[in-house]
């Protein structure tokens, strides 16, 4: 590498090439169980930006993957590499054609638990998208993988960005546990509360709104933020309204405007999805632009707060026992699932008194903080994380 590069660089550090200091796996076996190999791994069991492998196949199902992998090895999905799909195997298997098993040449050059952090970098990455081929399935290729250069640290700082990287990791995926845990608590804790809510407390959604459901106006939105602000389909997310980057402008009269404007409160259902899971899925409206209207493909409900808190009525209206009652209902047409009015209507809610909604509401309230202040963390540990990447691809300027 050229001197001029070099100066960039914290002393002891160089530039190489992957393909210098890493190899690409090609141990085969032509019968995997056979040869005492029992899971297999596919592209669909590796998961962006987690290097645990979580899931796997079984070889006893059938499989026609012939890719060794052992304990310690890094797989990465060269199809798609977009997805940023790269995980460390802590058992041995056989694995899909479309992923790579890489390896460190030489242990006392590059740490072989170092190898799966410089395979997440952006660097990388960015490398990886760039050099593939296709439109459809583009895949990228040992060859050019190995002309990748990127700055390797000395041996003293490789083991000092390792134990730093992997208390990350294990961090992260503490607090993945725990939100898994928090997740479930919240959904067992609301289950639990509706299944003791009496037969003769189970009522229509038409007995529970006075007015509607109605569903909203689609004018023609544009760019220079003419009219009113709408919002787009995305902004019903884990039952809350998100207007921030979700938001467009249309013009629509003054009366069409009032007629549709949205108050807090007031709870949106996605009508229309080509997901199925997330037709039906609610939101309630918090805080919104002023003049907010809503488009066609929701519906809106004003519940009445005498009878059920729409926070409540939102809660157990995304719950997936009530949420699957609903989309039973559901039709398809040119592969979008809907629901209409009258599915709403029919639709039943369990409706415990109100004082037993606003008990609950307060424990899922402390159970959503919670899982917001796990989130919080985890997005702290992830900036961490993105730092020490960097300071593998700046040559160790930004090192912590």
């Amino acid at each position: 590498m050229s001197d001029k590069n070099n100066k960039a660089l914290k002393p002891g550090w160089g530039r190489v090439k992957f393909g210098d200091v890493v190899r690409l796996s090609k141990a085969r076996s032509q019968d995997p169980l056979t040869d005492g190999f029992d899971r297999y791994v596919g592209l669909e069991h590796l998961e962006p930006r987690d290097l645990r492998i979580r899931s796997w196949g079984n070889v006893a199902d059938g499989v026609t993957f012939t890719s060794v992998f052992q304990p310690g090895q890094v797989l990465f999905g060269k199809r798609r590499a977009y997805q940023r799909k790269v995980a460390v195997a802590d058992f041995s298997g056989v694995c899909s054609g479309d992923i790579y098993v890489l390896e460190t040449k030489d242990a006392q050059t590059l740490l072989p638990e170092l190898l799966p952090f410089i395979c997440q970098t952006d660097a990388f990455f960015d490398h990886a998208v760039g050099t593939s081929a296709g439109s459809l399935s583009p895949r990228t290729n040992w060859t050019s993988l190995a002309d990748f250069e990127f700055t390797l640290p000395p041996m003293d700082e490789q083991h000092r960005l390792v134990k730093l990287l992997s208390s990350i990791e294990e961090c992260l995926a503490s607090l993945a546990e725990a939100d898994v845990v928090t997740t479930a608590l919240e959904n067992s804790r609301l289950e639990d509360a509706l299944a003791l809510v009496p037969a003769d407390r189970v009522l229509a959604v038409e007995k529970l709104v006075p007015h509607g459901p109605k569903n909203g106006v689609s004018p023609k939105a544009n760019a220079d933020e003419r009219g009113y602000p709408t919002l787009s389909i995305g902004a019903v997310r884990d039952g809350r309204i998100v207007a921030g980057g979700n938001t467009k402008y249309a013009e629509i009269s003054e009366a069409e405007a009032a007629a549709f404007e949205l108050k807090a409160n007031d709870v949106l259902v996605v009508r229309g999805n080509g997901n199925k899971l997330l037709t039906g899925k609610c939101g309630l409206v918090d805080v919104v632009p002023k003049g907010c209207f809503y488009p066609d493909l929701l519906i809106r409900l004003k519940f009445d707060e005498k009878i059920i808190r729409p926070e409540f009525a939102v809660l157990q209206w995304n719950s997936q026992s009530t949420h699957n009652r609903l989309i039973s209902r559901a039709k398809s047409t040119n592969g979008i699932w809907k629901i209409n009015g009258a599915d709403i209507r029919q639709h039943v809610l369990k409706v415990p008194e109100v004082e037993e909604q606003d008990a609950l509401l307060e424990e899922m309230r402390a159970i959503r903080s919670a899982r917001k202040d796990i989130a919080t963390r985890k997005a702290a540990i992830q900036n961490l994380k993105l730092h020490a990447l960097g300071s593998i691809e700046n040559g160790g300027v930004n090192v912590i």
